[in-house]
């Protein structure tokens, strides 16, 4: 069963510490220096926005391409929820969770790591069309909050939020497809619910 391959390798990947790297280029150790923290908001803060915008962009893009590369493997990718079998549902965002612990418990650095915030994000969005909506609607209120606040991290609060939120209403208010009975609608809703809630409670404990 390849499933698993996909899961293990996600993690692996996931757990590729940019923002360690990029600072180590500069001779610094991110890990002692600002928050600590190992994410593109603390390696931006010690190393200035353009090395923190590189480190967002490099932690979105392990977390968009395990999912990327499964789904086309598979065959699910830019299908809705709803139209995707529960069981590969379960599967396919196992795979972007794994990315996400990955990162935030690092096989790299001791099983440390940073919050996730940009790694859940691209994880999430290569999920288009459903769970990739809900991740931009999330993107743009945590822009607003952070514009607002001039805080990140209470702006990653409440995204982490909005995500399953509007992840609900989407499903919710989304056509249900002719050929299925209604026992199996929820089953399909389940898998990217239950997924975006438990990303957006890890992204408020940390």
């Amino acid at each position: 069963m390849m499933w698993p391959l996909f899961v293990l390798a996600a993690y692996v990947i996931g757990s590729i510490p940019f923002g360690v790297l990029i600072a180590r280029s500069h001779g610094v150790d991110i890990r002692s220096e600002g928050s600590g923290n190992v994410g593109a908001t603390n390696v931006g803060r010690v190393l200035g926005k353009r090395l923190g915008l590189t480190c967002f962009a490099l932690d979105m893009g392990k977390g968009a391409l395990p999912v990327l590369v499964a789904g086309w493997y598979f065959g699910v990718l830019g299908h809705e929820t709803t139209t995707i079998n529960a069981g590969e549902s379960w599967w396919w965002l196992a795979v972007a969770f794994a990315a996400l612990a990955g990162h935030m418990a690092s096989l790299f650095l001791g099983f440390r790591g940073g919050k996730g915030v940009a790694t859940a994000f691209g994880g999430l969005v290569a999920m288009w069309p459903t769970l990739g909506v809900a991740a931009l609607a999330a993107l743009g209120v945590w822009m607003v909050v952070v514009v607002l606040t001039r805080t990140v991290s209470i702006a990653s609060m409440v995204a982490a939020i909005v995500l399953p939120a509007v992840t609900v209403w989407i499903l919710l208010s989304a056509a249900t497809p002719d050929s299925l009975l209604p026992t199996e609608v929820w089953p399909r809703r389940l898998p990217a619910i239950a997924v975006s809630s438990l990303i957006g409670l890890l992204v408020l404990w940390r």
